[in-house]
C-alpha cells in the first residue's frame, strides 16, 4: 500500500514508518521537523520506498498530491509538549485545528482512509477510575493555556466525526504517554525522557508536584501496533479508540525506577507546578485508559512491560543522547 504518515520524522511516526516499510508499504512522511528530527529517518532516506516531504502541513501546497495518490493517511502531525502548549497557546492550536482541517478536507475530496492521532488530554481533569472512550470531559478555566491542547485536539475529533458522519472512513486512537526509542531528549512530550536525561547528567530527577499524580506509559512499539490496526480494521471505522497500557504508576515511582536502571547517583526531589510552568497551569492527578475497545474491536493490548520497556528505551538513549556519551567519556 501507499501510506502517508503526518509528523512521520516525530517520535511515533518515524517508529510507524519503520513498520510500514518493513511490511512492505509504500511510505510518505510529511514534517516541518519543528519537533521532529531528520536523524529519526535518515536511516531511510535512501529506501526508493520511502519519499520525505520537509512540509508544514498548516500552509503545505503539495499535501494534496500526496493524499491523492496514497490509500490511508495516518495523521500524527500536532503540536506536542506540555511545556511547548503552556508556551506557546496560539501555535498549539494554528498548528492542530488547522493542520487537521487541511488533512481532513483533501482526504475526503480524494475518499481516503484516515486515522487521527489524538491523546488522552482529551479527558481533561481525570479523577476517577479507568477511561472510557464516552467518558466526559472535564476542563479548566479557559484562561489556563494548559486546556488549550486538549481543546484543540478535541475540535480534532469533532471535524472526523463529521467528515465521518458524510461516509468518510474514519478512526480516532487517542494515546497514553507513549515513550520509547527516539524519545525527544529535550524531555517534549515525556517525563521518561526528561528523568532519563537528568539521570545521565547527574542532575536531580525532578518531580514536579509531589509525584502523587499517576500515569499508565505506554511502549512505542504497542503504539505503533495498536495505530496500524486502527487503519486496517473495518471495525474501527467511526471510533475512536485509547491506545494505551493499562498498568498505573505515580510519577514519583517512575522516576526511582529509571535512576535504579540508569544507576544514577541523581536525587530525586520534588519542584511546584508553577515554578517551571508558571502560574497558568493546572495538572490532572490520574489518568488510566479503558482497554476493552481496542480489546474488541482491534483485538490488542499494549502488553510491553514497564521495565521492559524502560530498558530499551535508556539503552537507546545511552547510544544517541549526547550527555550520556560526554558522562561515559568523562568516566
Amino acid at each position: 500500500m501507499k501510506i502517508l504518515v503526518t509528523g512521520g520524522a516525530g517520535f511515533i511516526g518515524s517508529n510507524m514508518a519503520d513498520r510500514l516499510l518493513e511490511r512492505g508499504d509504500e511510505v510518505y512522511v510529511v514534517d516541518n521537523l519543528s519537533t521532529g528530527s531528520i536523524a529519526n529517518i535518515k536511516h531511510n532516506l535512501g529506501n526508493p520506498n520511502f519519499h520525505f516531504l520537509n512540509d508544514d502541513i498548516v500552509t503545505s501546497h503539495t499535501l494534496e498530491s500526496i493524499i491523492e495518490k496514497c490509500d490511508v493517511v495516518f495523521h500524527l502531525a500536532a503540536a506536542v509538549g506540555v511545556k511547548y502548549i503552556v508556551d506557546d497557546p496560539l501555535g498549539t492550536i494554528l498548528t492542530n485545528v488547522r493542520g487537521t482541517e487541511n488533512v481532513l478536507l483533501l482526504a475526503c475530496k480524494h475518499w481516503k482512509r484516515v486515522v487521527i492521532a489524538s491523546t488522552s488530554e482529551i479527558y481533561g481533569k481525570s479523577r476517577g477510575g479507568a477511561l472510557a472512550e464516552d467518558a466526559d470531559r472535564v476542563l479548566g478555566p479557559t484562561t489556563v493555556n494548559r486546556w488549550s491542547y486538549s481543546a484543540s485536539k478535541a475540535i480534532d475529533e469533532h471535524y472526523a466525526f463529521a467528515f465521518h458522519q458524510k461516509g468518510l472512513p474514519i478512526s480516532i486512537v487517542r494515546y497514553f504517554n507513549s515513550y520509547g526509542p527516539r524519545v525527544n531528549e529535550a524531555g517534549y512530550g515525556s517525563v521518561i525522557a526528561n528523568f532519563i536525561r537528568q539521570a545521565f547528567a547527574g542532575q536531580p530527577l525532578t518531580v514536579h508536584g509531589d509525584g502523587s499524580q499517576t500515569r499508565c506509559f505506554t511502549f512505542v512499539d504497542d503504539t505503533v501496533r495498536g495505530t496500524m490496526l486502527a487503519g486496517e480494521r473495518t471495525e474501527a471505522i467511526g471510533e475512536a479508540i485509547n491506545i494505551g497500557n493499562h498498568h498505573e504508576i505515580t510519577i514519583l515511582e517512575l522516576a526511582g525506577i529509571i535512576k535504579r536502571i540508569t544507576g544514577s547517583s541523581s536525587p530525586i526531589v520534588t519542584m511546584p507546578y508553577r515554578d517551571y510552568y508558571g502560574q497558568n497551569y493546572e495538572d490532572t492527578p490520574r489518568r488510566q485508559p479503558d482497554v476493552r475497545k481496542a480489546q474488541g474491536l482491534l483485538d490488542f493490548t499494549a502488553d510491553t512491560p514497564l521495565e521492559i520497556g524502560l530498558e530499551k528505551t535508556i539503552q537507546w538513549c545511552r547510544e544517541h543522547y549526547a550527555v550520556a556519551l560526554n558522562s561515559h567519556h568523562g568516566k
